[in-house]
């Protein structure tokens, strides 16, 4: 007998929002622990100086990951070493690197739009138009929802043969503006409302390009928007690339089995075991901080030593004229801080300095905290 085709996915309307068909008999023990290693990961974020700074390679990598699970294969290194001169990858590896690099700059000015919008389809779609900025996305529609049908399966594949079909053109505004209502609404829990607008965005599938991206960046947002953390340095997608074949289809059950306490519980999981790996990583960044003011700061003996530390931890891939130039300090101060950081071990030189090229350096130790493993 023949294979027996396998009709697709569809968007079901009228079935947004689920609250009253979830089985909260399942999620309740799973909402407690998610919620408080949160709290415990937010908690910890109060202790750090100036967490967007300190933090910031972690949103470079959050950057990387979110980006990695739709494709792109560029590196954290390779994205850091790119902004700071290195120019050796290849041409698909850059344009990889300019795809992250606008998912950065789109959360950034996401942020900036929230200190005078709330969260909705208008700081959404400017994001967009950032996401997509250049390149790849130029020619998908940046900062416009589709209008046009679109279908989510293997190469080649049409409507007929497709894994999902989201909701037609002509029907996704309503159900944009039925989805941003249900993110201003009142709900029985906030980490279940956010799952339920995270897989409800995907499954509308609003745009041509960056949908995943985007429905990704909107958890950090949501969370700070309503005080769930202080700052919206939550990092998710590690443990969705992890397990990206479980996060696509228990999306899918969403709309081929109106499985949305199967999503829910899987959203869950993601958030607990997130929250503690964040806070790992960011009190190992903490400490690295710590050992390295108190060394730096008595081997130097300058006020200003503590700042560049700052912006070391924040730029963990530099040129030497960099570090000069956004220090403040002269050249030659500068490359004798180098030059100590150099030979604590705490520097390496990744790109040499040829002619007017300045010098590459990584600082191995944080990079490594970042990638969860031995990468430098």
């Amino acid at each position: 007998m023949g294979a027996v085709d396998v009709p697709p996915a569809q968007y079901v309307e009228g079935a947004f929002p689920p609250e009253e068909r979830l089985d909260w008999s399942e999620l309740i023990p799973m909402i407690g622990p998610a919620s408080a290693a949160l709290a415990r990961y937010d908690e910890l974020l109060a202790t750090i100086p100036g967490p967007d700074v300190l933090l910031a390679p972690l949103t470079t990598q959050e950057a990387v990951l979110s980006s990695r699970i739709e494709g792109t294969r560029a590196t954290m290194g390779e994205v850091l070493g790119f902004e700071a001169g290195e120019r050796t990858i290849s041409p698909d590896r850059q344009a990889d690197v300019s795809e992250i690099l606008n998912y950065r700059a789109a959360m950034a000015g996401a942020i900036v739009d929230l200190a005078d919008l709330p969260l909705c389809q208008r700081v959404i779609l400017r994001a967009h138009r950032v996401l997509l900025s250049g390149g790849r996305g130029t020619g998908k529609s940046p900062g416009a929802y589709r209008r046009a049908p679109n279908w989510i399966g293997p190469p080649g594949s049409s409507p007929e043969n497709a894994t999902y079909v989201p909701i037609g053109a002509d029907k996704l505004p309503a159900a944009m503006d039925a989805w941003e209502r249900y993110l201003h609404a009142t709900t029985p829990d906030r980490l279940v409302q956010l799952a339920i607008l995270h897989a409800e965005f995907e499954t509308l599938h609003p745009f041509l390009d960056g949908n995943g991206r985007l429905g990704r960046m909107l958890v950090p947002l949501f969370l700070w928007q309503h005080g769930l953390i202080r700052q919206p340095v939550f990092y998710i997608s590690a443990y969705l690339e992890e397990r990206r074949d479980r996060y696509y289809e228990s999306l899918l059950g969403v709309s081929r089995d109106d499985d949305w306490t199967g999503w829910c519980q899987f959203f869950l999981e993601a958030v607990k075991a997130q929250a503690e790996d964040n806070r790992n990583k960011a009190q190992a960044i903490l400490r690295l901080f710590d050992e390295t003011t108190r060394w730096f700061s008595s081997a130097t003996r300058s006020r200003a030593a503590i700042d560049a530390l700052r912006w070391l931890f924040a730029n963990p891939f530099f040129s030497s004229s960099d570090f000069a130039r956004a220090t403040g300090s002269s050249k030659r101060t500068a490359l004798r801080w180098i030059a100590m950081l150099h030979d604590k071990g705490i520097l390496r030189e990744i790109g040499t300095g040829v002619g007017r090229r300045a010098r590459i350096l990584a600082f191995p130790a944080l990079l490594n905290i970042v990638e969860g493993r031995e990468m430098f």
